[in-house]
């Protein structure tokens, strides 16, 4: 197996049939061409030629992140990403083999779930994320922002006036397209308490976290403030990290969906290396084919459960783990 264009290519081939055995394929190369997955594997004293199924995969924590260079194989970043962190934490860094290719990635995961990009106009309230450097998150939807094409696409910090003024005008000059709104937990509450607006016709995603700025709720009690104050029936949630190319979509409830490229497993929280039937709550596990460049394997920090139908739910972070910036709310 090689690290190139075709493997990219086989990437968005990936199915239900074929996953386990891409991902066989891209564990056995990374745990020869990844000095740090390398050399964790030999900690465990795991043989690679003994691994024959997906749930034997041993998953990196994603501490190694805060710590250690995390590559497959030798190459020079074009740019790299960090946590958010609290003051004295460390954070987390991912560096980026393709920058084009982590953007033209996320528009495929975000247009998986909901049509071309070209349909929405894109409000982005994150100023938590625009405050500091290297954001992800902020790479993507600027990037989103740009490729829409819209002239009324745009990023604000705290300039609630101007951002509904921005959204009714899109409304009567290109009613064809979607105005989609898109924000940290704490800035869309900031808005639905302060304005009150009517945001019926349009589509609202919450990324999570308070940031220090609020009291900490859970993503049940967010969604009812906001469909109430926004007049908006669902709320849409997206989960995804510095540390993951990839991101998972709700369509409206608790549940998350990973596009074909992403699975989730959930492990023994006593046990790493026991893999739980679905609807059995314990530790997230990710695979993400799309960190081809670095590691597809990742143990998170966060707890939850899959169900029958292979989508996931967040319910909190695991105990005795560092809370980061980027964290999620607890169920």
């Amino acid at each position: 197996m090689t690290i190139d264009k075709s493997f990219v290519l086989d990437l968005y081939r990936v199915n239900d049939n074929n996953f386990d055995s891409i991902a066989l394929s891209l564990f056995r190369f990374q745990a020869v061409n990844n000095p740090v997955y390398r050399d964790y594997l030999k900690y465990l004293s795991v043989d690679i030629r003994t691994v024959t199924t997906v749930n034997e995969i041993p998953f990196l924590p994603i501490t190694f992140f805060k710590n250690h260079e995390i590559k497959t194989g030798s190459w020079q970043e074009q740019t790299s990403f960090t946590s958010s962190s609290t003051t004295g934490m460390i954070p987390g860094r991912h560096f980026i083999h393709n920058i084009d290719f982590y953007l033209q990635h996320a528009r495929k995961c975000f247009e998986y779930f909901f049509d071309s990009l070209e349909k929405y106009h894109f409000f982005a309230l994150l100023p938590a994320y625009l405050e500091r450097q290297q954001s992800s998150l902020v790479s993507m939807i600027d990037y989103f922002i740009r490729a829409s094409g819209s002239p009324f696409s745009g990023f604000y910090l705290y300039e609630h006036d101007k951002l509904l003024k921005d959204i009714q005008q899109a409304r009567q000059q290109q009613p064809q397209r979607i105005p989609l709104l898109w924000g940290v937990s704490f800035a869309l509450l900031d808005l639905a308490e302060g304005h009150h607006p009517d945001l019926h016709d349009c589509l609202v995603f919450e990324t999570g976290g308070m940031k220090g700025r609020r009291k900490e709720i859970t993503r049940d009690e967010l969604h009812t403030v906001l469909k109430k104050s926004f007049h908006v029936n669902t709320v849409y949630s997206e989960y995804g990290m510095t540390e993951l190319l990839s991101q998972a979509y709700t369509r409206g409830g608790k549940k998350f969906f990973t596009p074909p490229w992403m699975k989730i497993l959930i492990r023994d929280v006593a046990d790493p290396f026991m893999v739980l039937q679905p609807e059995k709550s314990g530790a997230i596990q990710v695979i993400d084919l799309a960190n081809w460049a670095t590691i597809a394997f990742v143990e998170t920090e966060d707890s939850g459960k899959v169900m029958a139908d292979c989508s996931f739910e967040v319910m909190g972070r695991l105990d005795n783990s560092d809370v980061r910036g980027c964290n999620l709310m607890v169920e």
